[in-house]
């Protein structure tokens, strides 16, 4: 406690009400900055489809290097610490981040590794701590997901430490998805296939080249078979328009054909049969 006391005496020493004022206007500038930079990189992204996701990974890089540079002048010619000082601040800093800043100092350095490793980045369709969305910000303390149905997450960044990552497009705009249809046990699943696999090379929406194939196959079940597709976009936003796009075509073109889909009793039957058996 001691040690403790001296330490902020010392720090108190050097402070003054200019001092932190300096101090204040230094950060509020690299945070404007910082969103200035990041608003200019995205638009420019926006411009270029095709080098989307490349540009935006700079958005990080960026924001961490002003925020970096707002330190390096607040702590060498604004505050001028000596090596005494520097000591005083250390320690302080040091008994804050043991008794309740712990989770923040995870989650910076976690912002940090994500910079230096890039397991995602702005652009990527990624799942973290369960939450699967697309990746609109990457701060030093959290990163921001938007969900397919524009629901907006925060992910602290310490959840790197905690969990695995999932990124489903891995810095590329192109992007695997799936189209999954039930057919009933009896239909003509050659027909089926063939019919899945035309409604996804003819999407709109479709990427196909030699890396790129599109494929369909047959998964069993007791009740029905799945015929499911699997192709790439061109653009991983398009992933939800996609899907609905070749389903919808599937399945009119399945019920042309007479491919029958499975067929379940109506709730009030199932009801019915569950209060018959008590």
């Amino acid at each position: 406690m001691i040690v403790q006391t001296q330490q902020v005496e010392e720090v108190e020493a050097f402070i003054d009400a200019g001092t932190l004022a300096s101090v204040v206007v230094a950060f509020v500038g690299a945070f404007l900055v910082a969103r200035a930079l990041a608003f200019l990189l995205s638009a420019t992204a926006e411009r270029s489809p095709s080098r989307r996701i490349t540009i935006m990974m700079f958005v990080p890089v960026v924001k961490l290097l002003v925020y970096a540079t707002a330190l390096y002048l607040v702590v060498v010619p604004i505050l001028e610490l000596t090596a005494a000082q520097v000591l005083a601040v250390s320690g302080l800093l040091g008994a804050a981040i043991g008794f309740g800043l712990k989770d923040l100092a995870g989650s910076v350095i976690g912002g940090l590794l994500l910079v230096v490793e890039s397991p995602y980045q702005v652009g990527d369709m990624v799942t973290l701590d369960g939450n699967y969305g697309e990746v609109v910000d990457i701060g030093l303390r959290a990163t921001k997901l938007r969900t397919p149905d524009d629901t907006a997450i925060v992910v602290p960044n310490d959840t790197l430490f905690k969990s695995s990552v999932a990124n489903a497009n891995d810095g590329s705009p192109e992007m695997l998805v799936t189209v999954d249809i039930a057919v009933a046990p009896a239909a003509d699943l050659d027909a089926a296939l063939d019919i899945m696999e035309e409604a996804l090379i003819t999407s709109a929406y479709v990427y196909v080249d030699e890396t790129h194939p599109v494929s369909a196959r047959i998964d069993d079940d007791i009740a029905y078979r799945t015929v499911r597709g699997r192709a790439y976009v061109s653009d991983h936003r398009h992933e939800l328009a996609f899907g609905s796009e070749v389903t919808r075509r599937a399945l009119e073109a399945y019920e042309e054909r007479g491919i029958e889909t499975p067929t379940y009793p109506p709730l009030h039957e199932l009801a019915g049969e569950s209060g018959g058996s008590d």
